[in-house]
């Protein structure tokens, strides 16, 4: 496997390959980098950008390139622009972007396999590395990170392909870091478990922890350790938007709640009564929101009720996260570090680490920080 050469370190740029470059989240990402990287605007939310994290010698803002697949043709400007009148994105930012949004949408690709595409897996895998390479040949950067950005599939049937994994048998045939950022099979594809293996490359996910979750990773382990019994825990989400409309899809909304429920699963030691309803409201756009009751059980059998709402927008939520993923990953492949990575569980529903309580992930990843720094 031909790894992209280094260059050094001053000069050295990173590859971001975006599947689902187009998207809001990707949209985000490309625009938000891009303002940040030209101090237009605070780095909320970028866990990277902390002082925490300072010296771990990851590849600076102003480094990243972005590329991607897709197969919407909608230019990145007018997608930025529909983002901005949803509130998503300040008014006033794609303009002032727009040759880094113009830049990005250039070294989009094709994604697929479309309707009528006759190509078997291993060809498309095989396009679809080629165009990893050339992004990395064309544009000079020492190493690429992809990220799977692209709309919850249902779980698929044994021994297909889903396009998902197709994209990441082709990061690891193209020598690239991987993070898989939606509950979709990935790297998780049965066939790909022993080339992930043998890659020599970091990799990290599934499914990103931005909202409800995240809030049930802080919770749960908060009963656990004042002995408070989970009685039940049912949820409902509210979303527009691609994710709202493909999540309508029960196979895929089941992908996406086995991450939601492995938090509980993990913290409680048991899964309580109750799941969590998802329903397609196309008025709300990117936003969302995620409704929780908690009912449990305290000293001599009292019995309470907690509840939480969070409304937010996900891809601005998203976003950052998938900054820091790019740059935490870029990193450890610049360190030689490989196979999965549970350091980074910090940033996942259904992650390779062990641990489910954002506490203890945030302090495996500022050790994972402080060994990435060393030797610098």
């Amino acid at each position: 496997m031909s790894l992209p050469e280094r260059t050094p370190a001053a000069a050295a740029r990173t590859g971001v390959w975006l599947i689902g470059a187009r998207g809001s989240v990707a949209t985000t990402v490309i625009a938000g980098g891009a303002a940040l990287a030209a101090g237009l605007l605070a780095p909320a939310g970028l866990v990277t950008e902390s002082a925490a994290l300072a010296g771990s010698g990851l590849p600076a803002l102003s480094s990243l390139v972005f590329g991607g697949h897709d197969v919407a043709a909608t230019p990145l400007a007018k997608r930025a622009d529909e983002l901005a009148a949803q509130g998503v994105l300040p008014h006033w930012l794609p303009a002032a972007v727009q040759g880094e949004l113009a830049a990005a949408d250039a070294a989009i690709r094709p994604g697929g396999p479309l309707p009528g595409d006759d190509r078997d897996h291993e060809q498309l895998i095989g396009a679809f590395a080629t165009d990893l390479r050339d992004f990395a040949r064309t544009t000079g950067v020492a190493r690429t990170v992809v990220v799977n950005l692209a709309s919850t599939e249902p779980e698929p049937a044994r021994g297909q392909w889903p396009a998902s994994s197709l994209y990441a048998a082709a990061a690891l045939r193209a020598g690239c870091a991987y993070a898989n950022f939606t509950p979709s099979a990935g790297l998780h594809h049965p066939q790909l478990a022993a080339a992930a293996r043998a890659s020599g490359l970091p990799y990290a996910g599934r499914d990103g922890k931005t909202g409800q979750t995240l809030l049930r990773s802080v919770l749960a382990p908060m009963f656990r350790a004042r002995a408070l019994r989970v009685r039940a825990w049912s949820g409902t989400n509210l979303l527009g938007g691609g994710d709202g409309a493909v999540l309508a899809d029960p196979a895929a909304a089941a992908a996406k709640n086995a991450g939601k429920n492995r938090v509980l699963v993990d913290n409680l030691d048991a899964a309580p009564e109750g799941e969590v309803h998802i329903d397609d409201v196309p008025a709300l756009g990117d936003w969302k929101t995620a409704w929780d009751h908690v009912a449990f059980e305290g000293f001599l059998g009292t019995r309470m009720v907690l509840q939480t709402i969070w409304q937010g927008c996900d891809s601005a939520l998203a976003a950052p996260l998938v900054l820091d993923l790019a740059r935490l990953l870029a990193r450890a492949h610049e360190r030689g570090l490989c196979g999965p990575r549970p350091e980074l569980a910090f940033y996942f529903k259904d992650p390779d680490g062990d641990s489910a309580s954002l506490a203890e992930q945030y302090e495996a990843l500022l050790a994972f920080a402080e060994h990435l720094g060393e030797g610098r």
